[in-house]
């Protein structure tokens, strides 16, 4: 007999410690300190493939400013107000419109002092977008996002499930990685629905078994 999912699995929340740094080091290593720095360059563009991560360190800049009592203001596809840390993401997707108010909120936070981080696809130079904007996002620190080996995709699928209460078998996460796509967007919403399926099952553990049923229904 299945359970009801009562939702206490605890709630996965992108940081920079959860983030697998992999080969980003330098990376991970200049957000940390354009956090906790009040000089130096405060304009961050990362880039990199869509499953690389970009999303996830915009959100982890976003928390970690929150616990250093930092104002804060996170948008995807949208200008947000300005804040002392904002973070825009996918900014090829901005429209006309949208692309002037970011050139304006970018001279405005530069004035002030305050931090913006935007991701992208592409180097900035490559960008589909106004030049004067382009030319802006180029001014400040550019880090391409390098995506994850087998590896460390593995030990970004066992940081996951231990952030959500679980126990991850190592050959269920040998099994993942050779059977579903590769993109990890998709490896941790399987993941996220194999601990579901394990909280409907009591006393149920991950198995190869039972990731075999979710993937089936995918």
């Amino acid at each position: 007999m299945t359970q009801l999912l009562l939702g206490i699995a605890p709630q996965w929340v992108p940081t920079l410690d959860n983030f697998v740094i992999g080969r980003n080091l330098e990376l991970h290593a200049a957000l940390r300190h354009a956090l906790t720095s009040s000089g130096g360059d405060r304009g961050i563009y990362l880039w990199g493939e869509a499953d690389s991560g970009k999303s996830h360190l915009l959100q982890a800049i976003i928390e970690r400013a929150n616990e250093l009592g930092q104002s804060t203001n996170y948008a995807c596809g949208t200008v947000p107000d300005a804040a002392q840390v904002v973070a825009v993401d996918d900014v090829e997707s901005l429209d006309e419109a949208s692309q002037i108010e970011l050139f304006t909120l970018y001279n405005r936070l530069r004035e002030s002092g305050n931090m913006l981080v935007v991701s992208g696809s592409v180097a900035p130079a490559h960008l589909n977008l106004r030049d004067d904007l382009r030319t802006r996002l180029g001014w400040g620190l550019v880090y391409q996002i390098y995506t994850l080996n087998d590896d460390e995709k593995s030990k970004a699928l066992q940081s996951h499930a231990k952030a959500r209460g679980f126990e991850l078998p190592t050959e269920v996460t040998n099994y993942l990685l050779r059977h579903g796509r590769r993109d990890m967007p998709y490896l941790l919403n399987i993941l996220d629905e194999l601990d579901g399926q394990c909280l409907r099952l009591k006393k149920r553990a991950a198995s190869i078994p039972l990731l075999k049923e979710i993937m089936h229904l995918e």
